[in-house]
């Protein structure tokens, strides 16, 4: 039903002749009418936060509802008519139990001092047409008056002469009728729905008091039969009542427990963006919950509606205005997220692979602690900055993926000295060989770099191979020394890590000349404890001995030192 046929529909309703007849039906229309506001508050809720998602602006929430407002003004119009005749036809029902009564006082005289049956007829006739012209009566006195009335009427005929000479007649007459009631309410037990079974038994029922008196012999068993079927009837229909109404105090209990969830839900401290949309989430199960549950007692059930509602509408206020407030931190974090974008854009064309790679790394770590921009904001700003990392960092890959086809063809090259190397024959002449390996060595190095994955595996090859040469070479003394040293510096110079062993073989030889100083401070210090002896001459002559030695081999050292490289 659109929001427009709810006004139509209760004008409709509220219109007729009749107000109190369509009172279940107005009322049945305003829980429809509420549920579907909450249901239409509900997918406003919910659009807001597909908009969010999609970075849109969510819709406002409306300041205000002319269609609900009208609805609530016809309803309370409404509400106030149904009252007045409400009030007035208890007012009605309390004057004609008055008039009942009187009845049954004239009829009680009627029966016990009227002698005249012309007359005692005459009264009764106008006593009973009185009585079915009187309207309805409280309904919790309906059953004694009625008693109390079918009883004097009872007696009335019974003590009637001229009963006896219509008796045969009338009562089997009577007998037949009320038989027929009796079996009318017997199946009222197949009748499922309890509004008709009520009101057909209370229609039986004055059809009942209607007929006359039955046989004298027969007439305690069919009243026995009668008031049984009677009984179970308003018995059944009473249970219905009281199922019912336990079934909306349990509605009202699970209802108050929702109500108590909802509370404690718009209690919570709701830090973070996510708690709300949790919290929402949460509540609008409830909600849904809520809508699928029936009618709870109307005063008891109305109360707590309005309280429910006015807990939901809290909910959503604060969550209105916590988003106001985030809104301007998303809108701060932004402006610097939209700076760390306009960096990673002038960095995007960079060649300079290491350093740039760097900076734009140390640009994402910014960006991820600045945190969030707000689903707005972030979405557009990832979007940009990703793609000018993704455009760098392609451009890297597919530079070096060029690199790394050369390397193969530098992969091919060095294998094939490493075979020249395995191959050759040193020649007889020392200084030829030697000079035949260093070429090999400056082939090597000049081939260039390989593939990542074979770089230490064709440098040991190449080291090898060049080792067994020069161990061939069989030199002594500093030429040994010397050459071994450059060969092996040719070496390293054929490494990948070339720069990091060159600086390591440094430091090891600045180690060693450091030891070997401590070492001569060691012996200068002991020279001073020898003695002017024979005995401490010779050891004061070793230890100077020693001393020449080392400083021998520091510039044995620093001439290595000088050897190496500055990468």
């Amino acid at each position: 039903m659109e929001k427009q046929a709810f006004i139509e529909t209760l004008k409709e309703l509220t219109s007729s002749e009749n107000s109190l007849k369509v009172g279940k039906e107005v009322s049945e229309l305003r829980v429809k009418f509420e549920d579907f506001l909450l249901e239409e508050g509900r997918k406003r809720q919910v659009a807001q936060l597909e908009a969010i998602d999609r970075d849109e602006v969510p819709e406002e929430e409306p300041t205000s509802d002319p269609i609900k407002d009208q609805f609530y003004e016809i309803y309370t119009a409404y509400k106030a008519k149904r009252k007045e005749l409400i009030d007035a036809k208890n007012k009605e029902q309390d004057e004609n139990l008055k008039r009942k009564k009187a009845l049954i006082t004239k009829l009680k005289a009627i029966v016990q001092e009227e002698e005249n049956i012309g007359n005692a007829f005459k009264a009764h006739k106008e006593i009973h047409e009185e009585w079915k012209q009187v309207g309805e009566i409280p309904r919790d006195k309906r059953p004694a008056v009625q008693n109390e009335y079918s009883r004097l009427l009872e007696d009335f005929f019974y003590n009637m002469k001229i009963y006896r000479e219509i008796k045969e007649y009338d009562f089997k007459k009577n007998l037949d009728a009320k038989n027929t009631i009796i079996e009318k309410i017997e199946a009222l037990a197949n009748v499922t729905r309890i509004k008709e079974v009520e009101a057909s038994l209370k229609t039986l029922q004055n059809e009942w008091e209607d007929i006359g008196p039955a046989p004298q012999e027969e007439w305690e068993t069919v009243k026995e039969k009668y008031w049984s079927n009677v009984k179970a009837t308003w018995e059944r229909i009473q249970a219905f009542y009281d199922e019912r109404n336990a079934q909306m105090e349990k509605n009202l209990s699970i209802k108050k427990e929702l109500l108590e969830m909802a509370k404690q839900l718009a209690a919570r401290e709701n830090e973070s963006t996510k708690d709300w949309e949790d919290n929402t989430k949460i509540l609008i199960e409830i909600q849904d919950t809520w809508k699928n549950i029936g009618f709870g007692p109307k005063k008891e059930n109305e109360e707590i509606w309005k309280e429910f509602r006015a807990v939901c509408d809290s909910f959503f206020e604060e969550k209105s205005k916590f988003y106001e407030s985030i809104n301007a931190v998303y809108e701060k974090v932004a402006v610097k997220k939209q700076k760390l974008v306009e960096q990673v854009e002038s960095l995007k064309s960079s060649t300079d692979w290491k350093n740039t790679s760097q900076q734009i790394i140390g640009l994402q770590k910014e960006w991820k602690n600045l945190g969030s921009a707000g689903r707005k904001n972030e979405q557009r700003l990832w979007k940009a900055f990703r793609g000018a990392c993704d455009s760098f960092f392609n451009a890297k890959q597919k530079h070096f993926e060029e690199m790394d086809k050369q390397n193969e063809t530098n992969l091919a090259a060095k294998e094939s000295i490493i075979e020249q190397i395995i191959s050759f024959e040193l020649p007889s002449d020392k200084n030829e060989a030697i000079q035949k390996l260093k070429e090999f060595s400056t082939s090597f190095s000049e081939a260039g770099k390989v593939p990542f994955k074979d770089k230490d595996r064709v440098y040991e090859a190449y080291k090898a191979a060049l080792d067994v040469h020069y161990t061939k070479l069989k030199l002594e003394g500093q030429e040994k020394e010397k050459v071994m040293f450059q060969a092996r510096l040719d070496t390293l110079a054929a490494s990948p890590n070339a720069s990091k062993l060159y600086e390591k073989e440094k430091q090891d030889l600045r180690n060693k000349i450091s030891e070997i100083k401590s070492e001569i401070t060691q012996y200068e210090n002991n020279l001073g404890f020898f003695a002017n002896s024979k005995g401490a001459n010779a050891l004061k002559e070793e230890v100077e001995r020693k001393i020449k030695t080392a400083y021998t081999k520091i510039e044995s050292l620093k001439r290595k030192l000088k050897l190496i490289p500055n990468e």
